[in-house]
């Protein structure tokens, strides 16, 4: 619970803190940063995300009592792939022709890679064991130094060359004051193994591969913004994009960065039978809250817009945000609800598929689209690669998955969704505001929890009833 609580808290600030470096930077050099960002998300995934899945899938207590080769692999790998990446960039400085883009934002981009590469595989290790307090460390001390130099850096400079910085340092000195926690004593560099480095690489492959195509889709569509309009459009593109997906990605994960751990626990003591009825159970849970999510977020989007979105972008993002909308849903289901059924069985070559489907959609839609004043034919065709590659996903899961949630679940949570969208829908015509919000938010929450109640969706009744009972008894 403390893990579920330092990620929600981690998640918020991030949220806040991208809010804060858009209104300072402006649209135009936060169509920058988020271009910059966007390659560091790229390099990160196709070098760095190995790692953190590895961790998550093979790495635990067990494992680092009884096989610390996990462990070392997996640090001496962290530095292989860094020094590799150093000298090839030290190497196209040198000899590589010279890039439409600013040198010192891609530096830094590639610098940000590294830094959220290490941090996100720290964190993995930190979920892997179940170590409450050196997860919320992390976190914490990410947080308060990217507030105040991500941050800081936005406010004072108006540059997005120095919010890269300061995030850089954020997340490369939160990893290094908390690195005492996360030490293995019996790992290191000489107990590291290419045939189990092989190992974690065949089962990572397939998803990073899959990973890759997704993260290139929002660069190519940042890129494709800024030669045909300019980096002010790309920035407002960009923020709706960054705002929702971290939305959807707090909505999933914050479910996901426990439930995973839970199957990965029951395939190691139980086996891969009772793996897979977990993974079903996760499923129905992560469905029954994103479901709600999603409508709900659309509800509040224009007194969320007229609150907390910076005035130059207000508009176009509620804009954007409304027709991405349905394909951040489809992600979040794949990500969340989907992956995991061939994470657990180690096959996951069909995350490729789906991938390929949404690129070839996304693709289809944009050559078919027309063009307008805006990137509205961009957000489109995004979200329908995203629900292609939701429907691919469910094809081969089908397959590789002989147990499933129960239907009633997955019926009972999309008609309490839709009692709960009737029911607020004509609070959305209301003036936007603070009152505005916390009446949809309450009445949505209250509305459909009642409906979780009485027909205990997903087993959430059963599962509140089973946490408050000893709780109560003991008071």
């Amino acid at each position: 619970m403390k893990v579920l609580l330092a990620f929600l808290a981690n998640t918020a600030t991030n949220f806040i803190i991208g809010l804060i470096v858009a209104k300072f930077l402006g649209p135009e050099e936060y169509g920058r940063f988020a271009l910059a960002f966007s390659i560091a998300v790229v390099v990160q995934t196709a070098l760095y995300d190995w790692l953190r899945l590895s961790a998550t899938r093979f790495y635990s207590q067990r494992t680092r009592e009884n096989e610390p080769v996990i462990r070392s692999t997996l640090g001496t790998s962290f530095v292989v792939v860094s020094v590799f990446l150093a000298l090839s960039t030290l190497l196209y400085s040198l000899v590589g022709p010279e890039l439409d883009f600013d040198s010192e934002l891609i530096l830094l981009a590639l610098l940000t890679a590294t830094a959220n590469g290490l941090f996100d595989y720290s964190t993995a290790l930190a979920r892997a064991r179940f170590e409450d307090g050196a997860y919320g460390r992390l976190v914490f001390v990410k947080n308060i130094l990217a507030f105040i130099l991500l941050g800081g850096g936005a406010f004072i400079f108006h540059s997005a060359g120095v919010a890269l910085a300061g995030g850089v340092a954020s997340l490369l000195g939160s990893v290094f004051l908390t690195r005492a926690s996360l030490h293995d004593p019996d790992a290191h560099c000489l107990g590291a193994q290419p045939k189990t480095a092989k190992l974690l690489i065949a089962y990572s492959a397939p998803i990073v591969a899959a990973h890759l195509l997704y993260t290139s889709m929002p660069l190519a569509a940042r890129s494709i913004v800024a030669s045909v309009y300019d980096f002010a459009e790309t920035g407002q593109f960009s923020l709706a994009y960054d705002l929702g997906m971290r939305a959807i990605t707090a909505f999933g994960s914050a479910f996901d960065v426990l439930l995973f751990q839970i199957a990965v626990a029951a395939h190691e003591e139980h086996g891969e039978d009772r793996a897979r009825v977990q993974v079903a159970h996760n499923m129905s849970v992560v469905f029954a809250f994103l479901l709600p999510a999603c409508a709900g977020l659309w509800l509040v989007l224009p007194s969320v817009e007229a609150l907390i979105v910076p005035a130059q972008f207000r508009g176009p993002f509620g804009h954007y945000l409304g027709l991405l909308m349905p394909g951040l849903f489809a992600m979040g289901i794949i990500n969340f609800g989907l992956n995991p059924v061939f994470q657990i069985s180690k096959r996951t070559g069909p995350l490729i598929a789906a991938a390929l489907a949404a690129a070839v959609v996304s693709l289809t839609l944009l050559f078919a689209l027309p063009w307008g004043k805006d990137a509205s034919n961009l957000a489109v065709a995004q979200a329908g690669g995203y629900l292609a590659a939701l429907a691919t996903t469910i094809f081969f899961a089908l397959r590789a998955q002989p147990v499933w949630p129960s239907f009633w679940d997955l019926l009972a949570a999309i008609v309490a969704t839709g009692v709960m969208f009737i029911a607020l829908l004509p609070l959305r015509s209301m003036a936007p505001g603070f009152a505005t919000l916390l009446l949809q938010i309450f009445s949505g929450g209250a509305i459909y929890g009642v409906m979780v109640a009485a027909f205990d969706i997903a087993g959430l009744r059963t599962q509140a009833i089973a946490w408050l009972r000893p709780r109560l008894q003991r008071a």
